[in-house]
């Protein structure tokens, strides 16, 4: 069986300490604490942090998660409807870039919380032209960032959002 190996980052002993990495990474004597520069995600991994008192050691292993950032999302329009004098969308919002998003959707003028809320990417929409013009916000967000993108009720009959 092979043995287990570890790297280590930083060593504090007698009130002096070594660093490794010390490109990469910077130890903050005040409170202990160790900073990874220009995070990638080869950085998402375990870590262990431990600390010698005579015959004991204590040891505590930290998992850190790395996340690439939500790009700013767009909103589609996938089908429009006109009849009558209303309008009835299916939108979709997309991010092109980052971990882990979630959407969610809310109005944020005139009146159009109900119409505009709802989770996940996509939102069907159903009013009349008549009616107030209203905005709809896609918000894309993950544990690190959160980005919006607006969608205006007068873009019913453009082709474009």
């Amino acid at each position: 069986e092979e043995p287990q190996k570890k790297k280590f980052l930083v060593k504090f002993s007698g009130g002096n300490y070594t660093e490794f990495e010390p490109g990469r990474m910077r130890f903050h004597r005040r409170d202990f604490s160790l900073e990874i520069l220009n995070t990638s995600r080869g950085d998402g991994r375990l870590y262990e942090y431990s600390v010698s008192k005579g015959q004991e050691e204590e040891v505590w292993q930290i998992q850190l998660e790395v996340f690439e950032p939500v790009a700013d999302p767009s909103i589609r329009i996938l089908h429009r409807e006109l009849s009558n004098g209303s309008c009835s969308l299916a939108l979709r919002c997309s991010s092109e870039r980052g971990d882990e998003v979630s959407y969610s959707w809310e109005g944020r003028e005139n009146g159009s919380r109900g119409i505009c809320a709802g989770s996940g990417g996509s939102l069907n929409l159903s009013y009349s032209l008549r009616s107030a013009a209203f905005g709809c916000v896609c918000t894309a967000r993950n544990p690190v960032s959160s980005r919006d993108a607006a969608f205006h009720s007068g873009q019913c009959g453009s082709e474009r959002p």
